[in-house]
């Protein structure tokens, strides 16, 4: 039996969640205070230029980048209108038809006013991603205003079940005009909380419809959860044996959100009052270093190689040291086998999208390869995010694509290296200086001491006075302590500095 534990961090710099599956960590999600998540805001924008040659506009919805809008998510006003990603697929999510996207300059032009949500969060230099089909999720239920039919969530598999939802849930379509999606969740879930889901989201849309209507409403009309009660609330079923928070007032607030939507949850959720911080109780820093590693390790001794650049990430699998016992056939096969598995742990740990190949050791029989397929797609059901995954090759490469809606954690902790010139990764400043005051807590209750020295680099010290001024003076008034800024004395600088200089 999968056993899971929610492990919430919560300061007053950032968020972080982490899912712990059998006691290991599975999912990461960090959201620090400058950057605050996106997806699910709606927004009342403009346009500001169409480009129909690429069939895609431009928005500004009141961001520093534009909102990007594809002509296949926008929405004429007609009942027909669909959004692409329910357009209709088969039953074994291969596509068999697809809606042709609108000819976006027909649909839009320069200076509408136009209502869009969030569906992708800003990645790189690249802008936020809009559709004009907003969607109000709900704990069993994604309420879709525009689009009045019943779509299914793809993990749902069982007939007489999807046959049970839809006659709930079609009724209620039929009634309100508003389309239903119904998600996972919903398994096993009778009538009454279903209708109550749904009603809850229908007031959330009826009074959001009147902020729609005002002339003078601009830019952000409709925030969505907040980080840690949307992750709850999509994470939470009944593998979760425990819901640990260390911040009293969201350990409260949660409360409150468990009464009225997850009551099954609330007896789960514990308060962490321990001084020893809740990550380091749990082992998840050392769990969230290692996922930053180039190699990871496999149990037979094999490894992993992973590469991310902009266009895709590539896995590489070696024997390394395990010759294996027989032959060679049951050596490679071994090997590919872990793998498999190792690779979609950190495909979910480290939240890789876009396009992945792995670079399997090469098997010459079909049967081993069609093996090591069905064992990747059975690991796969682990990951909520929609993929797509391909047979391996002649070459021995399984291709595979992986919806992407934030940012991967390498991209979220490492900045790029000014010495290298971006061909390697270093941890960010802003990572740094948050691992700085976590160090200074665990010090100060190994130690007991009431005077804490820390010699830092000073672009770390700047950062920690300038933007954690407040969690600092926490950490202080908490422990009772004193903490003397010493400047180290190395520096990028000595780096970046030439390793001979040649004069006349």
């Amino acid at each position: 039996m999968l056993e899971k534990k929610l492990i919430i961090n919560k300061t007053a710099a950032e968020i972080r969640i982490a899912l712990v599956e059998n006691g290991r960590l599975a999912e990461i999600f960090i959201e620090r205070n400058w950057e605050k998540s996106l997806v699910g805001n709606i927004y009342k924008g403009t346009v500001g230029r169409v480009l129909p040659g690429m069939n895609c506009a431009f928005i500004d919805i009141g961001l520093d980048k534009s909102a990007f809008l594809f002509g296949g998510d926008t929405y004429s006003g007609e009942p027909g209108d669909i959004p692409r990603e329910f357009d209709q697929v088969g039953e074994d999510d291969s596509e068999v038809f697809r809606v042709p996207p609108p000819d976006i300059s027909k649909v839009l032009e320069d200076g509408e006013e136009i209502v869009v949500q969030v569906v992708k969060e800003a990645i790189g230099t690249k802008g936020p991603r809009v559709t004009m089909h907003p969607t109000l999720a709900g704990r069993y239920l994604v309420l879709m205003p525009y689009t009045p039919y019943v779509a299914m969530s793809r993990r749902i598999k069982n007939d007489g079940e999807k046959s049970r939802l839809s006659a709930i849930t079609e009724k209620l379509t039929e009634e309100s005009k508003l389309g239903i999606i119904v998600r996972t969740a919903a398994q096993g879930i009778s009538r009454e909380p279903l209708h109550r889901d749904f009603y809850q989201l229908k007031k959330a849309w009826d009074s959001l419809s009147q902020k729609i209507e005002d002339p003078k409403a601009r830019g952000i009309i409709h925030s969505d959860l907040d980080l840690i009660k949307k992750t709850v609330r999509d994470l939470f079923d009944t593998d979760i044996t425990s819901i640990v928070v260390d911040d009293y007032n969201t350990y409260q607030s949660l409360r409150s959100f468990f009464s009225e939507n997850i009551p099954e949850a609330y007896k789960f959720l514990k308060y962490h009052a321990d001084k020893l911080p809740v990550f380091d109780l749990y082992g998840i820093e050392i769990d969230i270093a290692r996922a930053l590693n180039r190699r990871v390790d496999l149990p037979s001794g094999g490894y992993l190689i992973i590469d991310q650049s902009e266009a895709l990430t590539a896995f590489d699998v070696n024997t390394g040291r395990y010759v294996g016992k027989a032959n060679a056939r049951e050596t490679i096969l071994k090997t590919n086998l872990e793998a498999t598995l190792k690779v979609v742990e950190q495909i979910r740990l480290r939240n890789i999208g876009g396009i992945i190949v792995v670079d399997f050791i090469d098997m010459e029989l079909e049967e081993d390869q069609g093996k090591l397929y069905q064992t990747f797609l059975e690991a796969l059901k682990t990951d909520r995010a929609l993929t797509n995954v391909l047979p391996v090759n002649e070459l021995g490469l399984l291709q595979l694509t992986r919806k992407r809606t934030r940012e991967s954690l390498g991209r979220k902790l490492l900045d790029h290296c000014p010495v290298c010139y971006s061909h390697g990764s270093i941890m960010s400043v802003q990572t740094e200086a948050l691992e700085l005051l976590r160090e200074i807590i665990r010090q100060s209750i190994q130690s007991n001491s009431k005077k804490i020295k820390a010699n830092v680099r000073p672009e770390v010290h700047e950062w920690v006075v300038n933007h954690e001024k407040k969690f600092l003076k926490k950490i202080c008034d908490d422990l009772g302590i004193e903490i003397e800024f010493i400047a180290s004395k190395i520096s990028f600088d000595h780096l970046r500095e030439f390793s001979f200089e040649v004069s006349c």
